[in-house]
């Protein structure tokens, strides 16, 4: 026999459970309208600071791209000596632009580049890829459609006619695009002054034609072969550049194509900026500031880095991880809306309700502040609401501290450990963020490690540490810096007037000519022995203690600043830690989600009538759910006229009981098409195949409970 065990009901339970209570706490439309209006601020500031992130990221790149066409294009109007030989050669200058294994990410670097050029250079720029170009006649089209409808200018009647050419099946050869390359750089050399002068600021005379092929290691080589060897026979009537879009290496490029074609092209190789950087980037400017209230907790930012960093290496998926965190956080946290700047908490705290001093009452952060307090203190916030909001505007405003403060003494904690031998708490500063976070940080082996290799750094390094955490604290907004930064400086002071001492050089000296007379092994030991005892009774000499006491001060700024956040009080407002929920909806489970679907539509569709208590089937559900729940009930062989005949039972119980004799024997049409329709939906699915055993059977494939 075969028996399916069917998971417990008690998650779903809860989940719907959850939903009900969000719903009945969102009974207040204000209170909802305001935390969606927060968040909806909140992430367009964040998606307007991602924006800008990427832009400075690329700028270096971009700007290294112009030049390298600003040189191809002149050399081609100028006709110098240099673009001559290269013409009888008949190489294209080609960019090879290695972009990385973030393919995700490599289509918002494309667009970028694209409107740079066009906007700065050229007009005449196509995009192609690999799955639109499977041969070269592909290829021309998708080429000459893109460049043609960049000539069109809906304000000018002239071009009516290009207009025209381009929506017609012209013949799409090199020769062809050549002789619209012509026409439409003379119409612009025939134009007025005026008119010539305001193009001319924005593109170039006699404009190149830019193609970027997106992924060039999807390209069939013989595409690509027959396209660079039919454009290097017209270079010298087409200004034409090529950029390769590269994932992996820019040996690709001489695997793809044989010698005899790589050699027409001149290749100069362009590097993007590495996704780890990237992503360092992004979380030092958008998590490691107070400028937006809304952080991550410690395993959410674990969970969004590890999908980083052992699936995709996508910048843009983690960016919309940290959407679907705030859309979450504001979604299932009532007091959400106290997430917002320093300047409206006030506003906002003395407009809570009853019921939302009720639910800061309940958070176990602020439950353990109050067992903390003395007794008359404890009964006020618990009753009185006003008292309430009062100390919760104050909690808020010491969260809002606790941030600046911690995100400066972090840069300058993470100064002193990235420059430390084997990177005890890691390279990057999202590292020596999660540590923080997860436990306090004082407390790891990898701190103390730490500490005591930070014992050992010389004067110049200390010296520069110093000087960017003076740097730090001074450019920071936190107000308790000014005597911590005055200690450093009095620490930078104190090492330019420090003079080594010469006597442990003497000492050393003398101990290295004692060695070298003895050559006894007897006396070579004592020797040794009496110089360790020497070292470790020997006192410390000024440069040694004074870099104890720097050390030691750093790890007095540590121990009262990167306390973990979830130490401090109404910090659920602000942190979102439901990492729980982050997988749920980040790491697919389509197995379950198919089962889920079809087995109870109602969980999906929200219609009542779907809903179906004890296993029961629903003449209303879709086809395909009433064909999949009957497919549950039966061995390894499925019957096709069995299955049939019990579709049609469930799909016609609603029926008048009156229906005729005949038809009762004899399936009507319309049912068996739902039926074949259905079933071949299951087939595509996975769930049957065909049987060679008997020819109106199909084979179950799945078995078990999701």
């Amino acid at each position: 026999g075969c028996f399916v065990f069917k998971p417990s009901t008690k998650k779903r339970r809860l989940s719907e459970k959850t939903a009900q209570n969000f719903r009945s706490r969102s009974d207040d439309s204000e209170d909802t309208e305001l935390r969606f209006v927060t968040c909806q601020s909140l992430w367009n500031q964040i998606k307007s600071e991602t924006k800008q992130i990427q832009e400075d990221l690329n700028k270096q790149l971009l700007g290294n791209l112009m030049s390298f066409l600003s040189r191809s294009h002149s050399e081609f109007q100028e006709k110098t000596t240099e673009w001559t030989c290269r013409m009888k050669f008949r190489e294209i200058p080609t960019a090879a632009l290695v972009l990385g294994v973030n393919v995700t990410d490599h289509d918002l670097t494309f667009r970028g580049l694209s409107d740079v050029l066009r906007d700065n250079i050229t007009p005449y720029v196509a995009l192609l890829e690999a799955k639109d170009c499977p041969g070269i006649k592909n290829l021309m089209q998708k080429l000459m459609g893109q460049l043609m409808n960049c000539d069109i200018d809906t304000d000018s009647p002239e071009d009516e006619d290009c207009v025209q050419v381009s929506q017609n099946r012209i013949r799409c050869s090199m020769s062809s695009l050549i002789s619209w390359y012509e026409s439409v750089t003379k119409k612009t050399d025939s134009e007025t002054p005026s008119k010539k002068r305001n193009s001319s600021s924005r593109h170039w005379q006699s404009p190149p034609v830019v193609v970027i092929f997106k992924d060039m290691e999807s390209f069939t080589t013989k595409v690509l072969q027959d396209f660079i060897v039919i454009s290097s026979q017209h270079i010298h009537e087409l200004p034409l550049v090529l950029i390769f879009g590269i994932a992996t290496s820019p040996m690709i490029i001489h695997r793809l194509l044989p010698h005899s074609v790589s050699s027409l092209l001149c290749i100069e190789l362009f590097q993007s900026l590495s996704c780890k950087e990237h992503l360092s980037t992004i979380i030092d400017k958008l998590l490691l500031t107070s400028r937006f209230p809304f952080k991550l907790g410690e395993k959410v930012l674990q969970v969004l880095i590890n999908i980083f960093l052992y699936h995709d290496f996508s910048v843009q998926n983690f960016i919309k991880g940290l959407q679907l965190c705030i859309v979450e956080h504001f979604y299932s946290q009532p007091l959400s809306v106290l997430c917002c700047q320093l300047v409206d908490v006030k506003k906002r705290v003395y407009s809570l309700s009853r019921d939302q001093c009720e639910n800061i009452r309940r958070l176990p952060s602020f439950r353990r502040y109050v067992e903390n307090q003395e007794s008359g203190k404890q009964i006020a916030l618990l009753t009185n609401d006003s008292f309430l909001k009062e100390e919760t505007e104050k909690l808020l405003e010491d969260l809002h501290v606790y941030h600046e403060n911690y995100v400066s003494i972090l840069r300058c904690l993470h100064v002193f450990t990235s420059s430390l031998p084997k990177y005890p708490l890691g390279k990057q500063i999202r590292e020596l963020h999660c540590a923080c976070l997860e436990k306090q940080v004082w407390e790891t082996e990898e701190y103390e490690s730490s500490l005591q290799l930070a014992r050992m750094l010389n004067k110049t390094d200390l010296v520069t540490m110093l000087q960017q955490c003076v740097e730090i604290l001074m450019s920071s907004s936190g107000k308790e810096f000014d005597k911590t930064v005055e200690k450093l400086k009095e620490f930078l002071t104190q090492f330019q007037n420090l003079e080594e001492a010469s006597q442990e050089r003497d000492v050393s000296v003398t101990s290295q000519k004692e060695l070298q007379k003895k050559t006894d092994l007897y006396h070579l030991q004592k020797t040794l022995l009496e110089l360790k005892e020497a070292r470790r009774s020997k006192k410390l000499t000024k440069f040694e203690m004074l870099r104890f006491e720097v050390v030691d001060y750093i790890d007095s700024l540590v121990r009262k600043y990167l306390v973990p956040a979830d130490h401090r009080t109404l910090h659920e407002i602000m942190y979102f830690n439901t990492a729980t929920v982050l997988r749920g909806h980040l790491n697919a489970a389509p197995r379950t989600a198919l089962h889920t679907a079809l087995n109870n539509p109602h969980w999906y569709l929200k219609n009542q009538a779907l809903k179906c208590d004890g296993g029961g089937i629903s003449n209303k559900a879709p086809d395909i759910c009433i064909v999949y729940k009957l497919h549950l009930e039966c061995g390894r062989l499925i019957n096709l006229v069995d299955w049939l005949e019990a579709f049609s039972t469930v799909v016609t119980a609603a029926e008048e009981p009156n229906a005729d004799a005949a038809s009762s024997d004899q399936v009507d049409d319309t049912i068996h098409a739902r039926f074949i329709r259905a079933v071949s939906e299951l087939e595509l699915l996975g769930f049957i195949k065909p049987s060679k055993q008997k020819t109106d059977h199909v084979a179950r494939l799945t078995w078990g409970g999701c």
